[in-house]
């Protein structure tokens, strides 16, 4: 069995390139030498970057599906989005996809490399608001959408949330102070996912991303440019599931200890909401990712919770110390507390 890291899979995923050379890649020659480093790791996929003299790209391995596809369907997916969103160059530009598992026992994709830093919560909202509202835009005809549809939006949050929890409900090493607050959470959830009638009776459907977390988004300001370079989990739904999960704390501390405030919030929503053409979603849009929040919440919280007893049993594929003490931080009743008192104790919610 491989060692699940990325820098043992180095020499793997050499080998691969020196066997397989893939094809598509512009200004590349398989005649020449060439580099590879690690670039990036995360929970279900590991990413490396190409380098040829002054070209560069980057080679994508999934070792894992958070829809429960397999393999081959997991970089096919995400492979797709990339070619529905390349006319919009709002992400990488995808270049071959590889699902044969062949060589490498994992689906592989080849992209474009976008040099640049991590988003900074403080400088880059509105920025990040705008290129949103720009892939939120695309029209994309019915019959090119291979996209999972977000039918029911919080029930499916609620669901999914449910299964993760679990995890941490059944488990000896959860705590039990913190097991009650999460039942809590479960049927209060279960009683308030009734609002996702508003979604259903106004739907407004597009490409969103759902994981838009700051380390997904490179900002290069030598040139800027802004692009959301992770499309793993993209679905066909309700652009306020960006914008929600973009601004509440699970998603916002998760590698920094930002936490948006109100005036952050408005402007960052000011800003989506000019880069709009549609007046009715520019209207209601405010209140489309409200409804969201305490359910993104959720969501954060319960994966959190699912890790955290999969790190301590040590069956985690990918393991990340910093990653570990987030997921303490979130399992905390304290930190659980302060994200949802607010919602279990409002008339407004039941």
């Amino acid at each position: 069995m491989l060692d699940l890291s990325i820098h043992t899979m180095l020499p793997e995923v050499k080998k691969y390139l020196i066997t397989a050379r893939p094809k598509n890649m512009p200004g590349w020659s398989w005649d020449q030498v060439f580099s590879i480093e690690p670039l990036a790791q995360g929970e279900y996929n590991m990413n490396f970057l190409i380098r040829q003299g002054s070209f560069a790209w980057v080679l994508r391995c999934n070792t894992g599906s958070q829809f429960g596809l397999t393999k081959e369907q997991q970089i096919e997916y995400e492979y797709k989005t990339l070619k529905l969103l390349k006319p919009a160059g709002v992400a990488p530009e995808p270049y071959f996809l590889d699902q044969s598992l062949s060589l490498l026992p994992f689906g592989v994709l080849g992209m474009s490399y976008l040099p640049g830093e991590k988003l900074d919560y403080q400088r880059d909202c509105e920025s990040a608001a705008r290129l949103m509202a720009e892939y939120h835009q695309i029209k994309i005809p019915q019959d090119k959408i291979h996209l999972i549809h977000e039918e029911r939006p919080l029930s499916l949050t609620f669901e999914r949330c449910q299964r993760m929890m679990q995890v941490y409900l059944d488990s000896d090493l959860g705590d039990p102070d913190v097991k009650v607050y999460l039942r809590g959470i479960r049927t209060w959830a279960n009683q308030a996912r009734h609002k996702e009638e508003y979604y259903i009776c106004d739907p407004w459907n597009s490409i969103i991303n759902t994981e838009v977390n700051n380390t997904n988004w490179i900002i290069n300001r030598e040139q800027g440019t802004l692009h959301l370079v992770d499309w793993e989990k993209p679905l066909w739904g309700d652009p306020s599931q960006d914008l929600s999960h973009f601004r509440v704390p699970t998603t916002t501390l998760w590698k920094t200890n930002y936490r948006m405030p109100e005036e952050d919030q408005i402007a960052m929503m000011k800003a989506y909401q000019a880069a709009l053409d549609d007046p009715h979603l520019r209207d209601t849009i405010e209140e489309r990712t409200r409804l969201r929040d305490p359910f993104n919440c959720m969501r954060g919280v319960s994966w959190c919770a699912m890790a955290w007893v999969q790190y301590r049993r040590g069956d985690h594929l990918l393991k990340n110390m910093d990653t570990y003490r987030k997921l303490s931080m979130v399992v905390d009743l304290s930190f659980l507390r302060s994200l949802f008192d607010p919602y279990l104790n409002s008339p407004e919610w039941t």
